[in-house]
């Protein structure tokens, strides 16, 4: 799987490392992703996630149930 947070659909990003001379090469800025296992008690099952430490905190604040269900409705999960 690709490195894009099945939440919030963060992905990688590409920049510049600019040297002390100014000097550019290509470089690539990767999201903070952790592979979680969340427990949906309205469904009685668990799901494991690659999540951002972004989203870890939007469903420490909207719950799972209410985050999967917006992230299902964005395509961001395949289920």
């Amino acid at each position: 799987m690709s490195r894009v947070c099945q939440i919030t659909g963060k992905k990688v990003m590409v920049g510049n490392n600019v040297s002390h001379a100014n000097n550019k090469t290509k470089r690539k800025f990767y999201p903070n992703l952790h592979t979680k296992k969340f427990f949906v008690p309205e469904t009685g099952e668990t799901v494991i996630l690659k999540v951002s430490a972004n989203a870890l905190r939007t469903i420490n604040k909207k719950g799972i149930a209410a985050v999967l269900s917006k992230a299902k409705a964005n395509g961001n999960i395949l289920v």
